[in-house]
């Protein structure tokens, strides 16, 4: 297989060596949330203290996109993915010790390790496709951002399956050592792979420059925070436990519709320039941003207003969910090749960092108030909020330029 890894041309190859470990990083991703919520709540962890679990994860998202792109920038991508790679593998083994040692500080230690190890492997994997596409082919970059951000979270959604199978056939220390030693593998396979100069710029640049100074950039960026916000505020935890406390759903059914829409988004955006006929024609700009971010405003208005009034709800619930997944999935893949799009060839990593740490803070911010709003008002009061920011994210985007180009 190596052998016919190696006669691909170049930027086949190496696309095809980034995209693998990334899938293999994903999968161990969405398992081992699966493996941590279930297994600690089988302990008798409260739902609270589980969201706790991962508070750092998503804290040291942020941290580790702004800094993580600095550190690509200098040291080059493939450095950056191996220590992804390298820290998840020791994030799985610090969960390998005596049950008695996996307390709530324990266990938030090792999923920030997790959280830095998967932002360090986005980010570096977004980032080396700019490098891998000539300027030119700029349809050809929507592709490709487009298929590696699809089956990413198809395959997350794939995890959460496999984590719970792990579980069941395993058990909790068998999973997670199955998970250390195939990512292991990996490691090994990308590093013998992947290009050592990948990314890496000419000009060493200043840790000053984690701040981008591109206005799109810095447009495109404000706009995923309010975007990725308006999910996770009613996504995270608002529409799990709603649908166990309030529906009466099994955890079982919870976590296969949501383990389902994962799958589905991620198909979706895979598909984007395909459903969206730009594959065929110019590459997307600021305008389309816009035009598809303005529909998802109307969504969470009208499943608030179905769960208010309790017209339907289930259907209104389900079907709802699969519509906005499908909207949602286009605007994240335009989303997603604009800024590799926008961002600076001599230093893309930087401007991916930047525009990934948007994205995190986002989905903290929404993860946050997803807990706090549903506790104090309810499902319906966290689907208008979330039209509130997509309304923010919205506008926000008619700033963006109307012709894609790299600044």
């Amino acid at each position: 297989m190596l052998n016919k890894l190696k006669a691909l041309p170049i930027a086949i190859q190496q696309y095809l060596v980034v995209t693998f470990s990334y899938w293999a990083f994903t999968v161990s991703d969405g398992a081992l949330r699966m493996l941590v919520v279930l297994f600690f709540h089988q302990l008798g962890y409260s739902p609270l203290e589980v969201a706790m679990l991962f508070v750092l994860y998503e804290f040291f998202g942020i941290v580790t996109n702004l800094v993580g792109g600095w550190l690509a920038a200098r040291l080059g991508l493939n450095v950056t993915m191996h220590l992804g790679l390298l820290l998840q593998v020791i994030a799985l083994t610090m969960l390998l010790v005596d049950p008695q040692w996996l307390t709530v500080a324990y266990v938030m230690v090792a999923q920030a390790l997790s959280g830095i190890a998967k932002d360090l492997n986005k980010m570096s994997a977004k980032s080396s496709i700019k490098m891998l596409v000539a300027d030119n082919a700029q349809s050809t970059l929507f592709k490709w951002i487009s298929i590696l951000t699809g089956s990413k979270n198809a395959l997350k959604g794939v995890g959460f399956f496999v984590g719970a199978a792990l579980l069941s056939w395993i058990g909790f220390r068998g999973a997670i050592l199955a998970m250390a030693v195939v990512l292991l593998l990996v490691l090994i396979f990308s590093i013998i792979m992947l290009q050592r100069d990948l990314g890496k710029a000419k000009n060493k640049p200043k840790f000053s420059d984690i701040w981008s100074k591109s206005a799109p950039v810095n447009h495109l960026s404000l706009a995923r925070f309010f975007l990725f916000g308006s999910r996770d505020i009613w996504f995270v935890v608002a529409l799990p436990v709603f649908l166990h406390a309030q529906l009466q759903w099994p955890p079982i059914y919870v976590g296969g519709l949501l383990a389902a829409w994962v799958i589905a988004y991620g198909i979706v955006q895979a598909l984007a320039p395909k459903l969206t006929g730009f594959s065929r024609q110019n590459a997307p700009d600021g305008y389309h941003v816009w035009l598809w971010s303005f529909p998802l405003f109307v969504l969470p208005l009208l499943i608030a207003a179905a769960v208010y009034f309790e017209w339907a709800v289930i259907p209104a619930l389900t079907v709802g969910l699969l519509i906005y997944g499908a909207i949602f999935a286009i605007n994240s893949a335009i989303h997603s090749y604009l800024i590799v799009s926008y961002a600076d060839a001599a230093g893309v990593s930087l401007d991916v960092g930047f525009y990934y740490m948007a994205n995190a803070a986002g989905r903290l911010f929404g993860t946050l108030l997803s807990g706090w709003v549903y506790q104090v008002a309810g499902l319906a009061a966290c689907l208008v909020i979330s039209a509130l920011m997509i309304l923010v994210a919205s506008f926000i985007s008619k700033m963006l330029p109307r012709k894609a180009q790299t600044v």
